[in-house]
């Protein structure tokens, strides 16, 4: 008893504050390669997020003490795009704390001093983030609050890579989690790089993608599904008329520095090499990257809202998320 009266006493007004900033341990690794063949030599880096909860959860919370069982909430790992996160996101994660669950802002770019990786994503890697997803996630499984049963990750553009990378076999064994993610969202990810190895585990993975995007091509991941045979955990929904960032509240632009991939892919093997499909260029480091992407992108992808697209994707979101980690 008097240890729950520790508990009560010292850890339930911690959170009343109704979020904490939540520091842990990650590395640096460039490349997929790297965290498959050498992740123990990768340099350390402090990463830190956003742990916000439900918004009903201190009310829940009320009559736990002294508690029969611990109150756990599902949780959604977020993961901003290539310009950080955006007020689009945040209406993401809002609707997800009113239907129960908790919330983790996942700041890869502010943990390493980045603001933007827009045309030149060699500061902050996939790799890198898709590391310090699964770092979090264990970091977050020690909660007494968190159900690490029900935990999802969900990302945007860059964030969408890593949301469909994070269940990717290689990568994951690599990681050596003993955690698994129950589910992932996907928004309009790079899906420009093509496993030859598709064993992306059985839980269920969604993409939601704009019909325009040239950015991140809805055509390449129309390509990566159908690669499946059948496709028993993975699925599409492509939005007409819509272009990148189609759940934003701006009109359609043009990002002068950001790359349109409409003519790039790029092959992944089992070790986490790529190599472009052209010359079989490696992309190993940072160099080598702006020649691969040079050689098959242009610059200048338009973005922007579509609110019909928008509409669609928060109602999609809300169901996908809330079926698959309420209701396990």
């Amino acid at each position: 008893m008097r240890l729950i009266f520790l508990f009560c006493f010292f850890y339930l007004p911690l959170l009343s504050v109704c979020q904490e900033r939540i520091e842990f341990l990650s590395k640096n690794p460039f490349s997929f390669k790297d965290i498959i063949t050498n992740l123990e030599n990768q340099p350390n880096q402090e990463v830190y997020g956003i742990l916000r909860w439900p918004k009903n959860h201190f009310k829940n919370l009320e009559n736990i003490c002294p508690p029969d069982s611990i109150f756990k909430v599902p949780l959604i790992i977020a993961v901003a795009g290539s310009n950080g996160w955006a007020s689009h996101h945040y209406e993401y994660l809002e609707m997800y704390r009113e239907n129960g669950i908790a919330t983790f802002e996942l700041c890869s770019f502010q943990s390493r001093g980045v603001v933007s990786t827009v045309g030149s994503q060699v500061k902050v890697t996939t790799a890198m983030m898709v590391l310090d997803a699964y770092k979090a996630f264990e970091k977050l499984s020690t909660d007494v609050f968190i159900d690490s049963k029900r935990v999802g990750i969900t990302g945007w553009s860059l964030g969408g890579g890593v949301t469909l990378f994070s269940a990717w076999e290689p990568l994951k064994k690599s990681i050596n989690s003993p955690l698994s993610f129950s589910a992932h969202l996907a928004l309009y990810p790079p899906c420009v790089v093509q496993p030859t190895n598709l064993n992306f585990g059985d839980t269920p993975i969604h993409i939601l993608i704009g019909e325009h995007d040239n950015w991140t091509p809805a055509a390449a991941c129309v390509e990566l599904v159908n690669g499946f045979s059948p496709p028993k955990n993975i699925d599409l929904t492509i939005y007409p008329d819509a272009h990148h960032s189609f759940d934003r509240n701006s009109p359609i632009e043009i990002n002068k520095n950001g790359y349109i991939l409409e003519d790039c892919r790029f092959t992944l093997m089992d070790n986490g090499r790529v190599v472009t499909n052209f010359l079989n260029i490696p992309i190993s480091t940072p160099f080598l990257q702006k020649i691969g992407v040079g050689l098959c992108a242009k610059r200048g992808p338009t973005y922007g809202g579509n609110i019909k697209a928008k509409t669609s994707a928060l109602d999609f979101a809300q169901i996908f998320m809330t079926t698959h980690l309420k209701n396990k």
